[in-house]
């Protein structure tokens, strides 16, 4: 049986930690796009802890990298390229451009 206070190391990600930053973003951007940090757990089907885990710095793992890209109509080389969401997208309507960030 486990202490409960006993903390867990954590596992090491098999994403190169550029590759984890490329998912977080992607992550962020899907977190708006979703309305929220529980609607985007629910559409990934993982626990929102989880998402908050792992935007506050915590590893990627390989299968959220998944799903995202999945969620995201996106290739997994996209997402983890930094490609996905496109430079100057806006998160709420979509539109790309100078004028869609400002």
């Amino acid at each position: 049986m486990r202490a409960a206070n006993k903390v867990l190391p954590e596992r090491p990600s098999d994403l190169t930690l550029q590759e984890q930053a490329h998912v977080r973003t992607a992550l962020r951007f899907l977190r708006i796009r979703c309305g929220g940090m529980k609607q985007l757990a629910k559409a990934l089907r993982c626990e929102h802890r989880t998402l908050e885990n792992v935007l506050g710095g915590r590893a990627v793992s390989a299968s959220i990298a998944f799903r995202a890209a999945r969620l995201a109509h996106v290739g997994v080389d996209e997402l983890l390229g930094g490609k996905y969401p496109p430079p100057d997208t806006c998160p709420h309507c979509g539109r790309s451009g100078p004028a869609a960030t400002s």
